[in-house]
């Protein structure tokens, strides 16, 4: 039994930037609950990396709710899609990854994706399936629908062009190819990020082209990452990944902005959003403690990938680390070089991952926010001897084992 095209509307407008067309969705809503004939719902992902992040979630939450709606769900793994390379937003021509990488990676997202959607009513496809039976004369055609001029509208390619860039031919196959995707699998909606929105467009184009009813497109916000101001992306070291361990997604996600942390609970949380605001409206009163609705999303997204007992100690041990100064009982163990029989602390710290920088280093230490062996490091030249161990702290939470040899 479907719920009534109001309601649906509601929970399907929840986090989204656009619905196009609005009205048309909510006519193949109003035919699927005539029917009984639920809605196919599409949303690809390029198998470009072994691990998802939280930015990717907010695609696989969106299709979680039009399944809990009772419409059909297709998780599409681009493993042709992932030979070409998305050139969406990229300055230059993107090295494509080998079948065999997209092999690997696209085992792992099946698993990772599967924390959020049931798995028995969701549809896995690959792209490779109808794509690798294209002859070059089906790919002429499928070229033929598209205008060299249509492409260059795209910013990305706009812009290269303008600047004398290469932009390579098959770059122009890629929208093409995920645009057919939605023919091939009769797509009724697309979902996407805002970056995607000209290749999502191209599905609509091409199912006109096809003779089928256009997909409705809803395009989904930029995650920020942990930074609260650049997309999550793991080149930029923002991320909270599925993969993590219990401990750091906890941790993790305790380390965002209180402003931050609202934007996650509407992308991210099972919680209703009139849930959501009521305890929005709570802090705001001070009736509650931001901390601990911050602990509360934690624990949900630690529950999420692992379990509850799993993030039930994770809690626990942020609180001892950070309530009563406690070391965490796992810390990461490193092996670092020295140079001339020692290593620069704030060298040591960059290379254990505990800072991004010397500078971010120097700058911790400045402020006596390292500790070497529960001693605050107070000077910025410390060394560390070759042949010691060292368990080094930077803030409140980062912890190493450091081995300098």
């Amino acid at each position: 039994m479907f719920k009534p095209v109001s309601e649906q509307m509601d929970l399907i407008r929840r986090g989204t930037v656009t619905i196009i067309q609005e009205e048309a969705l909510e006519e193949k809503l109003h035919r699927s609950l005539k029917t009984g004939q639920p809605l196919r719902i599409k949303a690809g992902f390029d198998p470009t990396a072994p691990d998802l992040h939280l930015g990717h979630t907010v695609l696989i939450q969106k299709m979680r709710q039009f399944q809990l709606l009772g419409h059909e769900i297709l998780f599409l793994i681009g493993d042709f899609t992932g030979l070409i390379g998305d050139p969406t937003g990229k300055s230059e021509t993107r090295k494509p990854l080998t079948p065999q990488q997209i092999a690997i990676n696209a085992e792992t997202y099946k698993t990772q994706a599967f924390h959020i959607l049931d798995p028995q009513a969701t549809q896995v496809v690959f792209n490779s399936t109808w794509m690798n039976l294209f002859s070059a004369a089906d790919m002429i055609k499928l070229a033929s629908h598209l205008t060299v001029a249509r492409m260059l509208e795209r910013d990305d390619f706009s812009k290269r062009y303008k600047e004398n860039r290469s932009i390579a031919i098959h770059e122009f196959l890629y929208p093409l190819v995920q645009g057919y995707d939605s023919v091939a699998l009769k797509a009724d909606v697309e979902l996407g990020g805002t970056d995607q929105t000209f290749n999502l467009l191209v599905g609509r184009e091409l199912q006109r082209e096809y003779g089928q009813e256009p997909q409705c497109v809803l395009t989904m916000p930029i995650l920020e990452g942990l930074d609260g101001v650049n997309k999550m992306s793991k080149s930029l070291g923002n991320t909270i990944a599925i993969l993590d361990p219990p401990g750091e997604i906890f941790g993790k996600v305790m380390s965002l902005s209180d402003t931050l942390m609202w934007r996650y609970y509407e992308l991210l949380s099972s919680r209703s959003m009139a849930e959501i605001q009521a305890t929005r409206q709570a802090v705001t009163e001070d009736r509650q403690h931001p901390m601990e609705v911050k602990k509360q999303l934690a624990m949900e997204l630690t529950a999420r990938f692992h379990d509850e007992a799993a993030a039930l100690k994770a809690r626990e041990s942020f609180e001892s680390v950070f309530k009563r100064g406690e070391t965490p009982e796992e810390i990461p163990q490193v092996t670092l070089a020295s140079d001339g029989g020692s290593l620069g602390l704030a060298t040591a710290l960059r290379l254990a991952g505990l800072v991004t920088s010397n500078g971010e280093g120097m700058r911790l230490i400045q402020q006596n926010a390292v500790s070497v062996d529960n001693q605050k490091a107070d000077d910025s030249k410390m060394t560390l001897a070759a042949g010691g161990r060292y368990l080094v702290r930077a803030g409140k939470r980062k912890f190493a084992q450091i081995i300098v040899t």
